[in-house]
């Protein structure tokens, strides 16, 4: 990775958190040397608490000792920051920064609630419903990609991993994990080709990968959490 010069970079957050995964791999893809700062579950130390406040959540970066807080701003911060650094992140154009940022946020709203639910569903009616809930918003991604890839590209950002790409790939692994867990399979080639196609490319980038946690280690976590019907990754946005 490219240093970062003689500026301090810490992130702060629990590595299986898809919300923390966003951050870790914003920085790996433009370069950014930083020092990872593992929270415990179920505790909020005296640096999360002092570094947010607000919302007393996950993750933090902490740039130079000045604390930045909820993970897609932390994102957009990291490509302004660092805008000379590896990729660009997010796309020049206003429409198209405008479409990043509303598919960003319907996905936060609407995917992140169905897939935990699908994952700690306890009966039939209760996966039932999930399933139809996540699958739809799967679908509808699947259009959008035909519209934003800009004529076949690999990604949303089209030929480089961007800005939403980040957002929907820091799930993959929390999907992974729900399929093994209720038996379904998520990423369905005869549903969504495209998404599954573009889920591939994602997960093959070397960026990704070394901010990824292992699906076996979200597995457990996940399983730990149905046995005990608790919230999802804790404190993380």
């Amino acid at each position: 990775m490219a240093a970062s010069g003689n500026q301090e970079v810490k992130l702060l957050g629990v590595r299986l958190s898809p919300f923390v995964i966003r951050a870790g791999i914003a920085l790996n893809l433009k370069e950014v040397q930083y020092e990872f700062l593992e929270e415990k579950f179920g505790v909020k130390s005296e640096l999360l608490l002092k570094s947010n406040p607000v919302y007393k959540k996950m993750p933090v970066l902490i740039h130079d000792g000045k604390p930045i807080c909820e993970s897609m701003i932390i994102v957009q911060y990291i490509d302004d920051v660092w805008s000379r650094s590896g990729t660009t992140l997010m796309p020049t154009d206003a429409y198209q920064k405008a479409m990043h940022r509303f598919w960003t946020v319907y996905l936060d709203d609407k995917f992140e609630p169905s897939l935990y639910n699908l994952a700690m569903s306890q009966t039939e009616e209760a996966k039932a419903e999930a399933e139809e809930q996540t699958m739809a918003v799967l679908q509808l991604l699947e259009e959008a990609f035909v519209k934003m890839s800009n004529k076949g590209k690999p990604f949303f950002g089209g030929d480089m991993i961007g800005y939403l790409d980040i957002a929907i790939g820091s799930y993959l692994g929390w999907m992974r994990a729900t399929e093994e867990i209720i038996g379904l399979k998520l990423l369905d080639d005869a549903r969504i080709p495209l998404l599954c196609a573009w889920a591939e490319n994602f997960c093959n980038n070397e960026a990704v990968r070394h901010a990824s946690p292992e699906i076996v280690k979200i597995v457990e976590y996940a399983k730990f959490l149905r046995s005990r019907c608790e919230p999802g990754p804790p404190q993380a946005k």
